[in-house]
């Protein structure tokens, strides 16, 4: 029988640095820092470093760190946020979580990240910010985006949250807009061994009311002042951080040379590739192909023994839990078009030329006849 090749491989990622993440798990356990403690701390300045800011605050997860990255800017009840349907549903949740009202708006056809075109016609006297999605690892339209909010008085909160890394005409992502949020869900490209989250920002009051609103609002113990959350980072999945960061300039490396043979191995297949924008890197936390028959393809797939994903089907506005949004089938074009044939083909650093090669057989093999 022919092996299965996986959607994703975290296993084999652990094995590779099974001493280094043992080794930060038990330095946690013996110092008992089960909640936030030195290694969180460390963290922190090591990812605000690594996206070129002058802070990071960890958080429980990357919705958490939208939500208090808008509510730290004052986003709150009456206020709206322009954003995108093409994305996943937390970008949306983490608006409404604030009180505010989530607008939206339409991507743009190549590159699948927010249309700048489409953002002035959205902005009405009660939008405070733009919050664009840097989607599959590539960054949005940013310079654009920048100048509609500066000329606008918005701000900007990226949602980096599958950017880790992605840089845009020479700026790493997550240090463009006011404040960005990133996941480190385990699937990410830096992902933790469970949930976990944070938002990076320049801005030092910024990072102060995040601080403050992701541990029940206190700076001094049982001295509350602001309303806050229990949004608090583990201690165990920052000292796994720390590590997986370390490696992640080799593992994106890794990832884009994973890229570069599926364009060469899905040349003449029917599959539309994933664009790059001039001057951006793209770090390919997935690699999703458009496909016409996607379900087809995704079915025949799976009978070669070729895991896939979808990212996403639906986009947010034609879910049931956001129908009171208020968009109907129609309102956004484009990425309703993008969800019906998008198919995400496995990538990781992992993967290999020969399990490439393979998906590379079938797909240009074209579909079986019925």
């Amino acid at each position: 029988m022919t092996p299965t090749i996986p959607f994703g491989d975290l296993r084999s990622q652990y094995r590779a640095i099974k001493s280094d993440i043992d080794a930060a798990v038990l330095r946690v356990l013996d110092s008992t820092q089960f909640v936030l403690g030195d290694e969180v701390a460390a963290f922190e300045r090591e990812f605000a470093s690594y996206c070129h800011t002058s802070d990071s605050i960890a958080v429980n997860t990357g919705t958490s760190a939208l939500q208090v990255a808008l509510l730290a800017a004052g986003i709150g009840p009456g206020d709206e946020v322009i954003t995108v349907p093409f994305t996943f549903v937390a970008s949306v949740a983490a608006i409404e979580y604030t009180g505010a009202r989530p607008v939206l708006v339409d991507i743009d056809p190549v590159s699948y990240t927010m249309d700048p075109a489409a953002i002035e016609a959205a902005i009405t006297p009660r939008t405070r910010a733009i919050m664009p999605v840097h989607l599959f690892g590539q960054p949005a339209d940013m310079d654009p985006i920048l100048d509609i909010a500066r000329r606008r008085g918005l701000v900007v909160v990226e949602d980096a949250a599958q950017a880790h890394g992605a840089d845009y005409n020479g700026r790493r992502c997550g240090s463009m807009g006011d404040l960005a949020g990133f996941s480190f869900y385990p699937g990410k490209n830096l992902g933790a061994y469970g949930e976990g989250g944070g938002v990076t920002t320049s801005n030092a009051e910024f990072a102060r009311k995040i601080r403050l609103l992701r541990s029940w609002g206190e700076e001094t113990r049982y001295e509350h002042l602001v309303r806050g959350f229990n949004f608090r980072m583990d201690g165990i999945q920052g000292a796994i951080l720390r590590v997986k960061l370390r490696h992640l300039d080799a593992w994106t490396a890794a990832r884009q040379s994973r890229a570069a043979r599926y364009r060469d191995v899905l040349a003449g297949s029917e599959a539309v590739l994933p664009a790059v924008r001039p001057g951006s890197t793209h770090v390919y936390h997935v690699f999703a192909v458009r496909l016409p028959n996607r379900d087809a393809w995704r079915a025949h797939l799976g009978e070669q023994g070729v895991q896939t994903g979808v990212h996403y089907p639906v986009p947010v506005h034609l879910q049931p839990a956001y129908a009171d949004l208020g968009y109907g089938r129609g309102a956004f074009p484009v990425a309703e078009a993008v969800a019906g044939e998008v198919l995400s083909l496995p990538l990781y650093p992992e993967l290999t030329d020969a399990q490439i090669d393979r998906v590379g057989d079938v797909m240009r093999a074209g579909l079986p006849r019925r």
